[in-house]
This record gives C-alpha cells, sequence and structure tokens, in this order.
C-alpha cells in the first residue's frame, strides 16, 4: 500500500475547503433574500415556486451532475466558457445542491414567525432597512440551520463534482473524489485516511456552527 504524503492531504483539503466554502458563500448570497421573499410574499404561482423548492431539496446531485455538465460542455449553451472540468464549475454544481436547502429552510424559518409580525414592526415605525435587520434577528436560528444542512450537503456530495470536476490530479481532486478513487483502487487505508479527514473537519464545521446556534436561543 502507497503512503500519502501529508502535502497531498493538505492540498486536497484545502481545494475541498475552498471549493465548499465559495459554493455556500453564493447559495446563502442568493438563496437568503429568496427565501425571506417567498416566505413573506403571497402572489399567483407561490405554491408552484415552494414546490420546485422543497424538489430541489431532494434533488439527486448525479442528477444535477448531468444538468451542469450538459451545459457547461463544450457543445451546450455555456460551452464557450470552458469551465468543464475547473474548479468553477465544482462550485456551479454544489450551489445548485445547496441552494434549495437554503431557500427552503430560510422559508419555513420566515412562516414560523407571528402572522402579524411584519405589522407590529410597521406600526413602531421602524424604517425598511431596520426591518430586514430585525427579521434576520427573528430568524437567524433558521438561517443557522440552514447553513448547517447546506455545508453538510456539499462536503459529503460526489457524484456530481466528479461528474463537472472530473477529479483531475492536483486541479479538481477534492476529499469526497479522492475517497472514492482509492476505494476503487482498493487502497483501503488511503481511502480512510481521507475519510477521517473529512469526517473531522465536517464534526468540526458542525460543532462550531450548532455552538452558535444554541447559543443564540439565549
Amino acid at each position: 500500500m502507497t503512503a500519502l504524503a501529508p502535502s497531498l492531504v493538505a492540498e486536497i483539503t484545502a481545494r475541498t475547503l475552498v471549493v465548499c466554502g465559495s459554493a455556500l458563500v453564493t447559495a446563502l448570497a442568493l438563496g437568503l433574500p429568496v427565501g425571506i421573499w417567498l416566505g413573506r410574499s403571497r402572489f399567483r404561482g407561490r405554491v408552484v415556486g415552494v414546490s420546485l423548492v422543497n424538489a430541489g431539496m431532494g434533488a439527486p446531485p448525479v442528477v444535477v451532475g448531468l444538468v451542469v455538465s450538459m451545459l457547461l460542455w463544450r457543445s451546450g449553451p455555456f460551452g464557450a466558457l470552458e469551465l468543464m472540468y475547473t474548479p468553477a464549475a465544482m462550485v456551479i454544481a454544489q450551489i445548485v445542491i445547496a441552494l434549495p436547502l437554503v431557500v427552503g429552510i430560510t422559508l419555513a424559518a420566515v412562516g414560523a414567525l407571528d402572522a402579524d409580525w411584519e405589522l407590529q414592526v410597521r406600526t413602531l415605525g421602524v424604517s425598511p432597512l431596520r426591518r430586514r435587520w430585525l427579521l434576520l434577528r427573528e430568524i437567524r436560528l433558521g438561517v443557522l440551520a440552514a447553513v448547517i444542512a447546506a455545508l453538510g450537503g456539499i462536503l459529503s456530495e460526489v457524484g456530481a463534482v466528479l461528474a463537472v470536476g472530473g477529479n483531475l490530479e492536483g486541479e479538481t481532486r477534492v476529499l469526497t473524489t479522492a475517497i472514492l478513487m482509492y476505494t476503487q483502487m482498493g487502497e483501503f487505508g488511503l481511502a480512510l485516511a481521507l475519510a477521517a479527514v473529512l469526517l473531522g473537519m465536517t464534526l468540526m464545521l458542525a460543532g462550531i456552527l450548532t455552538v452558535v446556534q444554541q447559543g443564540g436561543r439565549s
């Protein structure tokens, strides 16, 4: 069995954090406003929109990878960007996976507020900008739950990033695809070592977010 150099583990781990972190930040930036808007608005077709969000929360990652691949392939509509088999393509796939989770959980958090919360705040003469800040404070536990769910979903995902990234050494190889590769090669020791890194990182990040979330209850 070959040894896995610490520098290689550090490189793969760093790439995993960069890809997942970029996808998470983008999904939050896009998903929070959409979730709040869906939670506060009442319009024709809202049920359809919410249904699509709920369906997206359970979308198979391998299907996401297929769709993103078709869009980014050289013969696809965005093929001219030459993003296929790059970290950027992996980030896009993970955004598609995380976005419905962020929107759906944020939507549920907004829906759990008192029906007259908006009216009460308006009655107090609070400015629109201040109202947005107060709303975020009210749903902060739900937002943290969305972060935890989205982070867990993209950190553990392998099908979509493998489809669009290709697991290229030194370029698009991340922890999940490396674990899968070494498992298929029968190098179970290496796979277990990388799995321990991934599990430890997941537990650490989830633990930090959980401490923040539980602290927010007080």
